[in-house]
């Protein structure tokens, strides 16, 4: 496995909390860091060569300067400018990854969408775990939120956040939501017998979820929450207090590229803490 964390670089102000957050990570684990910005936009167009030798000028120095942030933190860095669409180019440099870490210029859930696409397709088609760095505060948060419903796609999510928890010294917070069966119509309410069973049932898969991770990490602190609602509302509600959220991804096929999967997708889509897409 690569010990090498990849870090999509731009010219936006989240970018020094991005190579912040993968410089301490390295430093701790004793894992490197590459650095990598894409000139991107050349169409062929007259005079097109010096605007692009200025972009690769500008790029170049962007990446000395987050270098130097990575030295100072204690990791190896390498840097790498490329040219042609960000997300093929940080797609690909997954491959080589122990981890991929992108920005977002996200300030938290309640303040609007500002950010397109490209986060949520590269979550998707990454070859490697995904770690989406918000631009909000996280300093004097705690713990470590994830996201599960027993599916083999949130296996893969618990045991990354397990293992970040553990890493961490962090607790563990383990969530699974059941939503009622909608009722059409007029008619409201749900009888108690269906509600106990469903909070009772959910309860059971949670539990047999966390088996695995309470015996790899037996030290870990591990908190179970069943809560009735919809999950990606209920994952970014505790994210917000966290410093750190983890999802699952279905993986790479044909559909995955284009449909993360809608609560991943939609968690990302108000981001509330930093966040991981495990795989």
């Amino acid at each position: 496995m690569s010990e090498k964390i990849v870090v999509g670089i731009t010219a936006a102000p989240v970018a020094e909390r991005v190579v912040a957050w993968a410089a301490a990570r390295a430093a701790a684990l004793g894992q490197s860091v590459e650095l990598v910005t894409v000139v991107d936009g050349a169409v062929g167009a007259v005079g097109e060569d010096g605007v692009v030798r200025t972009a690769y000028d500008a790029a170049r120095t962007l990446l000395d300067t987050h270098a130097a942030q990575v030295r100072r933190a204690g990791a190896e860095v390498t840097t790498r400018v490329e040219r042609g669409n960000p997300v093929a180019v940080l797609v690909d440099a997954s491959q080589q990854a122990a981890l991929l870490v992108i920005g977002s210029d996200s300030k938290g859930p309640d303040s609007g969408s500002v950010r397109g696409a490209h986060g949520i397709r590269i979550s998707a088609a990454a070859h490697s775990p995904v770690v989406v760095v918000p631009d909000v505060d996280v300093t004097g948060r705690s713990g470590v939120v994830v996201g599960t419903d027993g599916s083999e796609v949130s296996a893969g999510a618990l045991r990354f956040a397990a293992a970040e928890a553990a890493g961490l010294g962090e607790t563990l917070t383990a969530v699974s939501v059941w939503t009622p069966m909608p009722i059409p119509g007029p008619l409201s309410g749900y009888p108690e017998p269906y509600l106990d069973d469903m909070q009772g049932v959910t309860a059971e898969i949670l539990r047999g979820a966390l088996t695995e991770v309470r015996e790899q990490h037996p030290d870990l602190e591990i908190v179970e929450r069943v809560e009735c609602g919809y999950p990606s509302t209920i994952i970014t509600e505790l994210a917000k207090d966290a410093r750190l959220t983890v999802v699952g991804s279905h993986g790479r096929g044909a559909f995955a590229r284009l449909l993360l999967g809608s609560i991943s997708h939609e968690v990302l889509a108000r981001l509330a803490t930093i966040t991981a897409i495990a795989r």
